[in-house]
């Protein structure tokens, strides 16, 4: 990892704190927390938690992200594609201060359709990761691991490239969510859910096939 990224990574955690503190005092002693699939709110926790939790969050996931190229037993084949996993961390942590920016702003008084906000961001995030996932290599904890692509490397090879393109098709998709609040929800996870259940039976059929010519 570049020092530039740790850079950008600690600049993102570290602003998500400033932001806890700076509006600890203007919040109000219970905050909106969670909005259900039509925008509206339906989840509240105590000031506290609705400013910090989320910064802390954030640092965790950095920890164990960064951690994840120095454990995987297959560190060597996460090297060839971490240029790709480093950014796909960034955009991870401003997705996260994305959504905790959207709850400072409705509890401020600011209401909106928080769907509508989500859609795009999920968008980005769908659209990176099939990038991601075009270029990783065979590891234990990045990418589409089932028994079949952690066993063979053709079969990992052949799964993440069609995944990759089904994960960009999902992004487009997520898109149209924004032509109506009542379906967005679907629009936005019902490809990802079917995705994963296709690739995780395409993973086992091109494994079977593998097999069958003496290859697994």
């Amino acid at each position: 990892m570049t020092n530039k990224i740790k850079i950008i990574i600690f600049l993102i955690i570290l602003f998500s704190f400033g932001v806890a503190f700076y509006f600890y005092p203007k919040m109000p002693d219970i905050v909106a927390s969670h909005w259900n699939a039509q925008g509206q709110v339906d989840g509240y926790m105590p000031k506290f938690w609705g400013l910090f939790l989320m910064p802390l969050i954030s640092l965790l996931m950095a920890v164990l992200l960064l951690l994840i190229p120095k454990i995987d037993p297959l560190k060597e084949n996460i090297k060839k594609f971490r240029k790709y996993f480093d950014t796909f961390i960034v955009l991870i942590l401003l997705f996260l201060f994305y959504i905790y920016s959207l709850t400072i702003i409705w509890n401020s008084g600011k209401t909106f359709n928080m769907t509508y906000a989500m859609v795009p961001v999920f968008a980005v995030i769908f659209y990176f990761a099939g990038i991601l996932i075009e270029k990783a290599k065979r590891n234990w904890f990045i990418g589409i691991r089932t028994p079949w692509t952690l066993s063979n490397e053709e079969v990992w090879d052949k799964t993440h490239k069609i995944g990759g393109k089904l994960f960009k098709i999902s992004a487009f998709i997520s898109l149209l969510g924004l032509l109506s609040y009542k379906y967005a929800f679907w629009f936005v996870f019902l490809p990802i859910i079917l995705m994963t259940v296709y690739l995780f039976l395409y993973s086992y059929f091109e494994f079977q096939k593998m097999k069958k010519n003496g290859k697994s």
